[in-house]
């Protein structure tokens, strides 16, 4: 099921937002007592509404200017008004953020570590520090290296959220690395919520390993979590406002919420193997 919202409609939900609070699994066996410790280590931890990780493909799929493109929207849609609008709307009126960028399995580099935005000055400085670090391009894609690179993120943010939220940003299938099924699933267990912004500006190509109905591989095999929802970029002139508008949402924290179903107890539209066959029917490994 996809949400297609208007920005109007984004507004006049944050105006309403509340939030909530999702029930957080901690990795790995615990030690006696570590529990405990764990969580007024967190309720120490200052409030946010959000803690948001945007995970952004640099893969060569993607060209210099989409790059460009796709840096500027993520600074303007911070510093708008739209979104200082959202911000203020939460009961802590503040989110944490970091942005980091990612190809294949094994590269992924954060370009702003965690940072607060309480109102224009931060969300400038934000702004400004993802726009001054130089445009870079790599080899293959790896939503699944991205998901599991960013879950351990959470434990390293300073603030506390009422929701923890993976926005993945890409322009083709998975086709390297773990499949993305269980990462997905792994982040889902433990109250994350994954939220996807799949870029169709170009036509499908054999070379590039594009696929037809990229939003549907996204909304089958990527996100999930209460309220999950994707954002098509279907036209390079909307690029930006794609953007915003799923800042907004994430913001805002009001689509429609939708059970959590895993990939296994459904039957895909697209292939979630799509990518990995594709590859290797090409490069034969």
């Amino acid at each position: 099921m996809r949400w297609y919202v208007s920005i109007g409609a984004v507004l006049l939900a944050g105006a309403l937002a509340g939030g909530d609070v999702a029930s957080l699994a901690a990795p790995g066996p615990k030690q006696p007592g570590q529990h405990a410790a764990d969580k007024v280590a967190e309720d120490a931890k200052p409030n946010v509404d959000i803690e948001l990780i945007l995970a952004v493909d640099v893969s060569y799929s993607m060209d210099m200017d989409e790059l460009a493109i796709q840096r500027e929207g993520y600074a303007q849609a911070i510093v708008s008004k739209e979104f200082l609008q959202a911000l203020k709307s939460g009961p802590n009126g503040k989110i944490s953020i970091t942005y980091f960028e990612w190809a294949a399995s094994s590269d992924q580099k954060i370009i702003i570590p965690w940072r607060l935005i309480d109102g224009p000055e931060t969300a400038d400085a934000v702004a400004n520090e993802i726009m001054k670090t130089p445009i870079r391009r790599a080899s293959r894609t790896s939503i699944s290296g991205a998901i599991y690179f960013a879950m351990p993120l959470f434990n390293e943010d300073p603030y506390h959220g009422l929701r923890r939220v993976i926005d993945i940003s890409g322009d083709g299938p998975n086709n390297n690395g773990a499949p993305v099924t269980g990462a997905r699933d792994e982040a889902l267990s433990k109250g994350i919520v994954i939220n996807g912004l799949p870029i169709m500006v170009k036509e499908p190509s054999y070379s590039t390993m594009d696929i037809d109905n990229l939003d549907w591989y996204y909304e089958d095999c990527v996100i999930g979590g209460p309220g999950s929802f994707v954002v098509s970029i279907k036209d390079r002139e909307k690029f930006k406002e794609a953007i915003r508008t799923k800042l907004l949402l994430e913001v805002a924290g009001r689509t429609p919420e939708r059970r959590i179903v895993p990939v296994s107890d459904k039957e895909p539209r697209v292939s979630c193997m799509i990518g990995e066959k594709i590859w290797q029917d090409r490069w034969g490994r």
